[in-house]
């Protein structure tokens, strides 16, 4: 098999300063997973479209799921799934619960993401 010289060095050689440096400012197991796991749950197109409309403005489950054509019970599984995630949160007013995006963190991640496929 070939090794394409684009894909790969063309001689081993590790730059150890720079192998130290960058390793001591690595993150953790830990963090590593979290983030994985915050990008996995944004890997859906369904949760992909609450976060956009929930980007928007803030909606109930009622309106999320008929501006996103899915069933309430569809929309509220999804929505665990981002709150379990820390993507969004919800209030409570009466009988009718509220999603907003979780912080501005979560509103800059989505629109550097949305950014970085429409340009």
């Amino acid at each position: 098999m070939v090794r394409e010289s684009i894909e790969f060095c063309e001689s081993d050689c590790i730059h150890e300063d720079t192998v130290r440096e960058v390793r001591s400012e690595m993150i953790t197991e830990e963090v590593s997973h979290a983030l994985a796991e915050v990008f996995r749950a944004l890997g859906d197109p369904t949760r992909v479209k609450l976060l956009y409309a929930l980007s928007r403005r803030e909606l109930c489950v009622c309106d999320l799921a008929a501006v996103i054509g899915a069933s309430e019970s569809a929309v509220s599984h999804q929505l665990r799934l981002l709150r379990t995630q820390k993507l969004v949160r919800f209030r409570r007013e009466g009988k009718v619960v509220y999603y907003s995006l979780a912080d501005k963190h979560v509103e800059k991640l989505f629109q550097q993401g949305l950014e970085h496929v429409t340009e």
